[in-house]
């Protein structure tokens, strides 16, 4: 006897006479015939059970965020595929605009469900084909909320598409579980339908899907019914009336519908068991093998000079700075100009990489861009690319290249990281007059990037810091990350320039390079006498190690930039460098025995 045979010879030699009425197709309920359908109109299933046992990572989570969309969502074209159709019982799309004149955008526009109007159904249906079912039609709810989205689907360089509320921001007059009251998404409908078009009961399907109920809620299927799995496969039984079957394990026990026997896997525990070989392995093959992670109990130490999660833009239209290198005991950036030189230990390197996770850009001179080729992205754990969702946690990067001096190819690393999907495309901010190759300005935008021209100079011809922060502001970044190089963080720690700066981090390698390299070493200072004088003390200091390496994260006085109202919380438990702090409390000790001389009089 085969397996189909002794599933059949479960529920009796005849699976739609030996059943209970409730347990039959709607058309056996009443008693009709099927009507014509041709298997050309019958859509294959494009999921399967393996789909809700397996589900797509943070599914929940997800979920519910594509339902708020609080902020603007950036995900990549495959994301968008695997997760919208686990929330189109939320959104209906009202129409397409099409695309533009460089056919790579298209935009659709979408509208919460119940935003149509409220639905009652007519006393008389009206007249249908011969042998189809008269539809049960309920009242639908409707006109209760006018969230709209705008989808913009782009395929270049790269292939995204973005979401975002349209118009004034506003929230859904609903939660996630009404929508899920009141429709199934394709997804369950169609893991309903593959399972009966594979010659099984509803009644099976519906008890083996509802066998993991955490991953059936977050799929969106609390409130599923078996009356849903037999609307989802009635087409097909139309056409198709052989006797079904329960899934295997399973039998129709008289009064408790359908079970599971005894000594059996459940089919839930199968799939999974027949997916997952070991968890952790599996998780971790799915990132990049360069991903690195950041532990949660280090990051406290950092909190207070970063921007908030909700950082805006100051009211001198300036966003947050974060100022952080790494250097060596000389002072030292690297051996010479030009030269890359690696500074940062595992442990401290993976603390930039968090950095750059919580701001919206990262800046780099074009002499760093010249001399390293960096990619500019976000590596740790859980960013876009690395195990998150979309571009989420990757910055902008930003390249100050006032001449056009920085000659981009497919083949440089920060494009290649975007063709990858691991990072975004470079804004970079030059000069007036600069002569760029416009196939050079064109290749940029198909990968997302562009060029950012300013007019603002300094007194000595060079473009004004504030008038590049107040450019990034306005292209909507609320916080950045300058990392160099030298005459970067020299400028910006310069008296002239330090009110810009909102936080210092800075990470420093127990090596010496020697003379010759790139130092940070700002202009000498002078009191009102004419003697030297240290150009200014940081404020706020906190140190802590990292590995080899240890870190100051501080504030310059008089400088802290937009941030100016945030207050000072250091960490609860700070973990003191002790080389740094007894040197420190050494110098601070000796200005106090030794007596500074006095002013010479007029």
């Amino acid at each position: 006897m085969s397996e189909k045979d002794r599933s059949e010879e479960d529920v009796g030699p005849v699976a739609k006479e030996s059943l209970p009425q409730e347990y039959r197709s709607d058309q056996e309920q009443a008693g009709q015939s099927e009507a014509p359908v041709t298997t050309s109109q019958i859509k294959a299933p494009s999921r399967t059970i393996k789909d809700l046992f397996n589900p797509p990572r943070n599914l929940a989570a997800i979920r519910q965020r594509l339902f708020e969309v609080a902020d603007k969502i950036e995900l990549h074209t495959h994301e968008f595929d695997l997760y919208w159709p686990y929330v189109d019982n939320v959104w209906v799309r009202q129409h397409r605009a099409g695309s533009d004149k460089s056919g790579r955008y298209k935009t659709d526009y979408y509208a919460c469900r119940l935003q149509r109007p409220t639905y009652t159904p007519k006393a008389v249906d009206k007249a249908r084909p011969e042998g189809t079912p008269t539809r049960k039609k309920q009242i639908r709810e409707g006109g209760k909320c006018h969230m709209k989205l705008k989808v913009v689907r782009y395929e270049g360089g790269y292939q995204s598409v973005t979401i975002a509320q349209l118009g004034y921001k506003t929230e859904h007059l609903h939660d996630l579980d009404t929508m899920d009251r009141i429709k199934r998404t394709t997804v369950l409908m169609e893991i309903a339908r593959s399972e009966v078009m594979s010659g099984y009961m509803p009644a099976s399907v519906y008890t083996v899907m509802s066998e993991d109920g955490e991953k059936l809620v977050a799929a969106g299927g609390r409130h599923l019914k078996r009356e849903d799995v037999r609307n989802a496969s009635q087409a097909w039984r139309q056409q198709h009336k052989e006797p079904l079957r329960v899934h295997e394990g399973y039998r129709y026990d008289h009064g408790n519908g359908i079970v599971r026997q005894n000594d059996t896997m459940s089919l839930a525990q199968a799939v999974t068991a027949s997916h997952v070989v070991d968890s952790a392995l599996v998780y971790f093959s799915d990132l990049p093998p360069n991903t690195l992670t950041f532990p949660l109990e280090d990051r406290a130490f950092l909190e207070p000079y970063l921007p908030r999660n909700n950082a805006t833009i100051s009211d001198d239209g300036l966003p947050h700075v974060t100022l952080t290198y790494a250097t060596s005991m000389d002072s030292s950036l690297s051996l010479a100009p030009g030269i890359q030189t690696h500074l940062s230990g595992p442990h401290s390197k993976a603390m930039t990489h968090f950095l750059r996770s919580r701001h919206d850009a990262i800046l780099v001179g074009v002499r760093t861009a010249l001399a390293d080729d960096p990619a500019l992205n976000c590596r740790l754990e859980g960013a876009g690319g690395y195990g998150g969702l979309g571009w989420d946690g990757q910055p902008r990067p930003v390249v100050i290249d006032p001449a056009g001096r920085w000659l981009l190819t497919p083949q440089t690393r920060v494009i290649r990281t975007v063709s990858e999907g691991k990072g975004k495309a470079p804004w970079i901010i030059m000069a007036p007059g600069s002569v760029i190759d416009p196939n050079r300005v064109e290749m940029l935008k198909y990968y997302g990037g562009k060029h950012l021209g300013l007019t603002d100079y300094d007194n000595k011809w060079r473009l004004r810091w504030e008038a590049i922060l107040k450019a990034l502001a306005a292209e909507g970044v609320r916080s950045v990350m300058i990392e160099g190089g030298g005459m970067v963080i020299n400028e910006l720690l310069s008296p002239q320039q330090s009110h810009l700066v909102s936080s210092v981090i800075v990470t420093v390698a127990p090596t010496y390079l020697g003379r010759g390299g790139v130092t940070v070493s700002l202009a000498p200072s002078q009191d009102g006498f004419g003697r030297p004088q240290p150009v200014f003390r940081f404020k706020d200091v906190r140190w802590q190690s990292f590995g080899e390496d240890a870190v100051m994260c501080a504030r310059i006085p008089g400088g802290e930039g937009p941030a100016r109202s945030q207050t000072f919380e250091p960490p609860a438990v700070p973990r003191p460098v002790s080389f740094f702090n007894s040197t420190i409390e050494t110098q601070n000790s000796l200005q106090r025995r030794i007596p500074m001389p006095e002013p010479p009089g007029p």
